[in-house]
């Protein structure tokens, strides 16, 4: 099954949805599905001025159309709600062409942190985009709930999955502070929320790992926590084993891949009770959700690194990518519901 997958996020940007997208790709590829993706690539783009750092492409209707037809895909998937998804939405809609979507970012927060602009505008817009998909794919069971209750149509699962071959607990980094050592991972931005673990009173030490435009200010104001920037492939993995609790604060997440990663790694979480903790870690004792953020750093810092290791293992990318072919061969979209030329005096079904 060829699938072309239109995503605005993409390298070398490091997000949830591009180690999403290119795990996915690696899995569907020994299930003999053939991937494509319509990326930013080779169109001009400019900086998001809330978002300093981000850049978002600027596609052409022309570009766009070419690139979809030189795929001649038998379905296809619009990841992102950005512009390269709302030019390939347009030319499916214009196409009579069905396609899926997925729900993978707040925008809505997101902006609403930033600008002040209301959430109920923010997810208006998300409905009118996503309306017109013949299946909205959505991480977790609170989440479907959530947009079920916010007017959202035609929900459907596609969970994620984690490397447990790359994501292992083998080699922890030697990490010369004290412990335990209390660890976050991902874009530091106001989004992430990541002031309500740096200004937790906990014992040990405080690590954060990645890059962001809040890493500058947020260095400064927390001298005492280690920020040791961006981490990839084994040198992130060995950092992430040698926690002793991986820090989830984020409210916003519709899933937290990260999460299963630090999983894999044999190390517990630590999270608020929100979506995306609240499907991944449930009662699973792998880690400790709480209104109270210390309270469940405290009470994960004890809990078995096998259990941690044990439970990734049963969430590889293979059983992900095999529901989200799933997901588009029950529907096959853009092939089986193509416009057909109409008879003479055909009535309209």
């Amino acid at each position: 099954m060829r699938i072309l997958i239109a995503t605005d996020a993409w390298h070398p940007q490091v997000n949830g949805v591009v180690r999403t997208l290119t795990s996915l790709a690696r899995a569907a590829s020994a299930l003999g599905a053939e991937l494509e993706f319509l990326t930013p690539d080779g169109f001009p783009s400019i900086e998001v001025p809330t978002y300093p750092g981000l850049r978002i492409a600027l596609p052409n209707r022309r570009e766009i159309e070419r690139r979809i037809e030189a795929a001649a895909p038998e379905a296809i998937h619009i990841a992102t709600e950005g512009p390269i998804g709302w030019w390939v939405r347009a030319y499916c809609l214009r196409r009579r062409l069905a396609f899926t979507t997925s729900y993978t970012t707040r925008f809505p927060e997101y902006v609403s942190v930033r600008t002040g602009l209301p959430l109920s505008l923010g997810y208006a817009v998300l409905r009118r985009f996503h309306d017109a998909s013949a299946a909205i794919m959505v991480a977790t069971a609170s989440l479907r709930q959530e947009l079920g209750a916010r007017g959202f149509k035609k929900l459907g699962f596609w969970t994620r999955g984690v490397d447990t071959e790359l994501f292992n607990p083998d080699s922890p980094a030697r990490l010369d502070l004290p412990r335990p050592i209390f660890m976050t991972m991902g874009r530091v931005a106001v989004e992430k929320n990541l002031e309500a673990f740096l200004s937790l009173d906990l014992p040990g030490s405080k690590v954060v790992i990645g890059d962001g435009p809040q890493k500058a200010s947020l260095a400064r104001k927390y001298p005492d926590v280690a920020f040791l920037g961006e981490k990839k492939g084994q040198d992130l993995t060995s950092h992430l084993a040698a926690a002793d609790v991986f820090v989830f604060p984020s409210l916003t997440d519709t899933f937290g891949v990260v999460q299963l990663e630090a999983l894999a790694c044999g190390t517990p979480v630590a999270a608020f009770p929100v979506t995306g903790p609240k499907d991944v870690i449930a009662d699973h004792p792998i880690g400790a959700l709480d209104a109270d953020l210390r309270n469940a750093c405290l009470r994960a810092v004890d809990m078995s690194r096998q259990a941690c290791r044990n439970f990734a293992l049963e969430r590889s990318w293979e059983n992900s990518a095999r529901q989200f072919i799933g997901n588009l061969t029950a529907l096959q979209p853009s092939r089986s519901l193509r416009a057909m030329p109409r008879l003479a005096g055909q009535r309209a079904a």
